[in-house]
């Protein structure tokens, strides 16, 4: 029986580009494709594919909130998370969602066949750039105790805090987040008050730092 997988990516010549990688794989299908978070959990209910490669930052719901819906409905399917960004925090948020591994986008090609053989067999797998990163990170003696964290948000307000840093109005996060204007608004003070943060820029310049947007 073919291995089958599920692409997440709101970019179709992203998706296109993974596909024909997998397909030049022995026994493995792409038995469906997405282009948002929503789209990816009801296709993962709907098939239970044996992988699901789910970009970290798509519209809708985030690469994070799709994984744990996904895993909740199919906890038997393996989740690789892909992503342009690299950073400790990110990682982290990554294992604590419940994915299977973490592969940067810019080593999809040589990177993704070894990928898949390991999610197989149920064995985690991470880009070598991020294992670098984590191998630093666990051995540097600076604690940055003081610096804001992503650690202290908790998975809606990281997703609020992408979307405005990213660009959208109050109004806009609320209509993609199927949420009121006023609800978004709480979530960014709530946010700002747990940082310390005194203005947008400052928002602004905590996500790039966290790696939530470029």
């Amino acid at each position: 029986m073919s291995y089958r997988i599920l692409i997440a990516d709101d970019h179709a010549i992203v998706r296109r580009g993974i596909k024909a990688i997998l397909e030049s794989q022995l026994d493995t299908c792409v038995c469906g494709e997405a282009s948002t978070g929503r789209q990816a959990i009801e296709l993962a209910q709907q098939l239970k594919p044996d992988l699901a490669l789910i970009d970290l930052t798509m519209p809708v719901l985030d690469g994070l909130a799709a994984t744990r819906a996904i895993l909740q409905s199919s906890p038997t399917t393996e989740i690789l998370i892909l992503s342009m960004h690299c950073g400790e925090s990110l990682v982290r948020s990554v294992l604590q969602a419940g994915a299977q591994g973490y592969i940067l986008k810019s080593e999809v090609a040589s990177e993704l066949p070894l990928a898949v053989r390991n999610a197989r067999e149920h064995k985690p797998y991470f880009s070598p750039s991020l294992i670098k990163l984590m191998v630093d990170a666990f051995t540097s003696p600076t604690t940055h105790e003081d610096r804001p964290s992503v650690r202290g948000l908790s998975e809606r307000e990281t997703q609020i805090v992408r979307l405005l840093a990213s660009g959208l109005s109050n109004k806009q996060v609320a209509g993609a987040l199927g949420v009121s204007t006023r609800t978004i608004e709480s979530h960014r003070s709530r946010v700002k008050s747990k940082l310390k943060l005194r203005c947008f820029s400052e928002l602004v310049r905590f996500a790039v730092r966290s790696n939530l947007i470029e």
